[in-house]
């Protein structure tokens, strides 16, 4: 791909049917989504992907692509284009009908980065954006995932089962020497991986002792009928296939969901589920309207009827494992090759007719909604520490964890640092900020520890944490150390200053409260649409 500088980036997309301001476009003339009858709910829930993606397309966050060719990984490379000009939060997703995938053109249609966005957040929630105002956008689908807990704890549902004449999932089922998943658009990400993957996959398990599962592991694409499941060590479907070889079982039968609703894809790429016997259940708790399920073919789990697509089959458990990997991770660094992993024989694939392909380039943008998430994470760390205002694990900082709080007494800002620490595994780097911090701007949280913090005295390493499992400086793959820094505005007692200087912009907000007003609306005869010359 030739390598697009800002300028050609920007009038390449707006050929393609896309301008910048489309971000923010109501689109009104392409009408909008029923009403829901779901408490909370403006709009939706989506039953399926398309559904959401229409209004997605319907508000100016989308982009439809006639054909790219990834054997010259095309994809991969406007996906980092686009972040490189729009940032992590503001790059839409992007619908391409057709990719080049080993010299053939293949019709997908592969659909990127559907909840990258900061108002994908909303969208999925079926609450209105904040027009202009991406952060405010996310506080306020926190705050509706706030609504929907009841006494602490998500709410649960009973499902829908429909039948497979009524499930769009089983529009063509596919057995036997009929199925061959190199026919279909997944493609390989980057050219260091070990080849295509499936790797927006629901991998739903059921164990007899233990109930059922689900959660989003890469599938590498082995063969027409054979993939690699990789569930990581300590995650739930690797518990319950281990417990299972270790009582002798001999298989383990799986569905596999592409293509699934939001909510459904929440919870599979979240832990809000864990210690959920059924946690479509959950999905359906959270939707406010029970979840539309049909029975799979060749075993008994129940999967959302309106998926793209269903792959079932059969994880040997008492057959040596198989070579695995490498991947290109969510860290943003190579996976490690795993000389052993589970691996499956399908045994049958069911599909809509034409079935939309899901890629994530991991590592590169976000790949969910994390509103409900975060505020789940959030909600622990008050109950440990009530003066907490708000925490966030920034997608683009992967391993940094921000906390802000209502300082009160010395010694609060590593107190609750560690509280962050040991509960969020993710977070290795954690920075207390004051409430008057706005966590979700990165660039205000190092603005404030270079402007508040001392290092004398104000960070602590902790050692022989949880981490996590794809940390690429991990010597220990279940262990690891952290530091906690202490940004707060340090107290006399802490040996901080006896009164601190009132910052600038704050200064101009109170003192002059038209100036940003007037330039903002004098902003097309001041500014018009400059671009920033190319890197």
């Amino acid at each position: 791909m030739t390598d697009l500088n800002r300028r050609e980036l920007v009038a390449a997309t707006v050929g393609l049917g896309f301008a910048a301001t489309a971000f923010e476009a109501s689109a009104a003339s392409r009408g909008r989504p029923p009403p829901s009858t779901a408490p909370g709910w403006g709009y939706g829930p989506f039953d399926s992907l398309r559904d959401y993606v229409a209004e997605l397309d319907r508000r100016g966050l989308l982009i439809r692509i006639p054909r790219l060719d990834q054997d010259a990984y095309e994809a991969t490379a406007l996906m980092y284009r686009l972040i490189d000009q729009y940032g992590l939060y503001r790059t839409p997703a992007f619908l391409v009908e057709e990719v080049k995938i080993e010299g053939r053109w293949v019709r997908g249609p592969v659909l990127v980065n559907q909840y990258g966005h900061y108002h994908t957040e909303a969208v999925a929630l079926g609450i209105e954006p904040v027009p202009g105002d991406g952060r405010a956008t996310y506080r306020a689908a926190v705050a509706r995932a706030t609504e929907l807990l009841q006494d602490g704890k998500f709410p649960t549902a009973a499902c829908e089962e429909v039948s497979a004449a009524n499930a769009p999932c089983k529009q063509v089922i596919l057995a036997g020497d009929d199925i061959d998943l190199t026919k279909f658009a997944f493609i390989q990400s980057n050219p260091a991986d070990a080849g295509r993957y499936v790797n927006t996959g629901s991998v739903f398990t059921r164990d007899p002792q233990g109930g059922g599962n689900f959660g989003t592991y890469r599938c590498q694409l082995k063969g027409p009928r054979l993939l690699g499941v990789n569930p990581e060590p300590g995650q739930s479907g690797w518990q319950m296939l281990m417990k299972m070889k270790e009582r002798g079982e001999t298989v383990a039968r799986v569905s596999i969901v592409l293509g699934q609703d939001p909510i459904t894809w929440l919870v599979s790429t979240s832990k809000i589920g864990m210690g959920n016997p059924d946690e479509l259940q959950l999905v359906s708790g959270l939707r406010g309207r029970a979840l539309p399920v049909v029975k799979s073919e060749t075993n008994d789990i129940l999967v959302p009827a309106h998926a793209e697509m269903v792959i079932e089959g059969e994880i040997p458990l008492d057959q040596p494992m198989q070579p695995e990997g490498p991947f290109g991770e969510m860290r943003g660094y190579m996976g490690r090759a795993k000389a052993e992993n589970f691996w499956m024989n399908v045994t049958r694939v069911t599909h809509r007719r034409e079935p939309w392909i899901v890629n994530q380039f991991t590592g590169v943008n976000r790949g969910s909604a994390s509103a409900t998430a975060n505020m789940s994470s959030l909600r622990g760390l008050q109950g440990e520490a009530p003066n907490v205002t708000f925490a966030h694990t920034p997608s683009e900082l992967p391993g940094f964890g921000f906390v802000s709080i209502r300082k009160e007494k010395p010694g609060d800002g590593m107190a609750v640092g560690e509280i962050m620490a040991r509960r969020v595994g993710m977070a290795k780097i954690v920075i207390v900020v004051d409430d008057d911090i706005d966590v979700l701007d990165t660039l205000a949280v190092l603005h404030a520890t270079g402007a508040r913090w001392q290092p004398r005295g104000a960070n602590k390493v902790l050692t022989g944490l949880r981490g996590h499992q794809l940390d690429p400086s991990l010597g220990d793959p279940d262990r690891t150390s952290k530091i906690v820094v202490d940004a707060t505005r340090a107290l006399p007692a802490e040996g901080g200053p006896a009164a601190w200087q009132q910052e600038n912009r704050a200064l101009l907000v109170a003192q002059a409260p038209d100036s940003f007003t007037r330039v903002d609306a004098r902003w097309d005869k001041l500014v018009g649409k400059w671009l920033p010359p190319a890197a």
